[in-house]
């Protein structure tokens, strides 16, 4: 496998782990003061490491930019599936590509 093709699975593993910090850490805040520290240690490292891998790889406003962007729309995405958040027409329109 080329590397650049590597570092898009970086940072789609990177996103995993930035999407599931925020809904365990909803899940366990209320259990324990420590929970939140605990979550952010768990998923914050792999985040990282798995970016610092890809920007070996690829330019790191390229890294940043993917990442941001698939984390946003994962979050939201997994929010409205899961959590019963907004699907307003603006949210969802948010979401899809956009073209000229």
């Amino acid at each position: 496998m080329m590397l650049g093709q590597m570092a898009w699975f970086f940072i789609l593993f990177a996103d995993v782990f930035e999407v599931a910090w925020l809904f365990v850490l909803r899940w366990l805040a209320p259990l324990s003061p420590w929970a939140p520290l605990f979550v952010v240690i768990i998923c914050s490292v792999p985040t990282n490491f798995l970016l610092a891998e890809a920007v070996k790889r690829l330019p790191a406003a390229t890294v940043y930019a993917a990442f941001t962007g698939i984390g946003t729309a994962g979050t939201a995405i997994i929010g409205m599936a899961f959590f019963h958040e907004s699907t307003n027409t603006g949210r969802l329109c948010s979401l899809g590509p956009v073209t000229r």
